[in-house]
């Protein structure tokens, strides 16, 4: 009998396509019945593949699947799914990390650029037809030299801060607690951080620990002249708040790739001016998708095979 896999969240057709020969795939997040699918097969499944800003898998979906074995997440974040719950069952979670910092730390630079140098709404500018009629641009605002603080300096953040530095960037931080190895100034609050940069970059895990991290207070001690731009989940930034930091010209803007109700972006956001959208598109490229489908996949034949897998979040005993 081929291993059970239930598939929690929608997934890339290359993943599918990889395994559906050799495994019995399960779309249980498009099922009309779930709790029917459940009935029919939760007894047999050994696995799930699963999206980490997406759908998910909580314990009483555990419970429903108790010969679980790998729930294999094709994304570095896991906040949809429970993995204490998992780690309590000795489950094994394992997630995509590495093969898509390069891509998120390019698009958190390429954002704030944009954001600074006003890029989208220039382009829009020119395409409107309004650079014949009303002449010259508003002017934007020079990022080499300028403050970068980063919320958040792990595997990505440090890409960004890399990258900061080719900028002539001073580099701040602030995380749990202060890293050994690392020369960059460290912040014990995100307020005493904002206070003290001109960008305010989040590379910081989604979840509990992170919710609402960047409140009013936060917005507030960026200041005026600040930027905030957010590269790790949309519910590390109370999004009413900075709606309202926006509009009053309490901040000076900020670029978002996502959002507290994605893919439902405020029609505020979308209004104003000096603000950047994108459509969670960090790891965006081809390259980089790819690299993701195949970590996904080997980590779950590695299992199936009696091998280690490939990127355990957690170590079992």
């Amino acid at each position: 009998m081929k291993p059970q896999i239930l598939v929690v969240s929608p997934m890339p057709p290359r993943v599918i396509e990889a395994l559906k020969d050799d495994y019995d795939l399960h779309d249980y997040y498009r099922a009309e019945d779930r709790p029917a699918l459940l009935a029919t097969v939760g007894s047999q499944v050994r696995g799930y593949l699963s999206q980490g800003a997406v759908g998910g898998a909580d314990a009483a979906l555990m419970d429903a699947t108790p010969n679980l074995e790998i729930i294999a997440n094709w994304a570095v974040g896991y906040d949809t799914i429970d993995d204490q719950a998992a780690r309590e069952r000795g489950v094994i979670l394992t997630n995509t990390p590495d093969v898509l910092t390069e891509c998120c730390a390019d698009l958190g630079m390429a954002l704030m650029l944009a954001v600074a140098r006003r890029v989208a709404e220039g382009d829009r500018y020119v395409r409107a037809g309004r650079w014949p009629q009303k002449g010259r641009f508003e002017l934007g605002v020079k990022v080499s030299g300028r403050r970068l603080g980063i919320i958040g300096l792990g595997r990505i953040g440090k890409a960004a801060a890399w990258r900061a530095e080719a900028f002539g960037m001073p580099v701040a931080y602030h995380g749990r607690h202060a890293q050994t190895g690392v020369t960059y100034d460290y912040h014990d609050s995100a307020v005493s951080l904002a206070e003290n940069c001109d960008f305010l970059m989040l590379t910081c895990p989604g979840g509990p620990e992170t919710h609402h991290l960047v409140n009013a207070d936060v917005l507030e001690a960026l200041g005026p002249e600040g930027f905030l731009i957010n590269i790790s989940r949309g519910s590390v930034v109370d999004e009413p708040s900075l709606i309202a930091a926006l509009s009053e010209g309490r901040i000076a803007g900020a670029a978002l790739d996502v959002y507290e109700d994605e893919p439902r972006v405020p029609d505020a956001l979308i209004a104003m001016e000096n603000v950047v959208l994108q459509p969670h598109h960090g790891s965006g490229t081809t390259d980089t998708r790819r690299a993701m489908d195949d970590l996904v996949v080997e980590n779950i034949r590695r299992h199936f095979a009696g091998e280690p897998v490939k990127t355990p979040v957690y170590p079992l005993p």
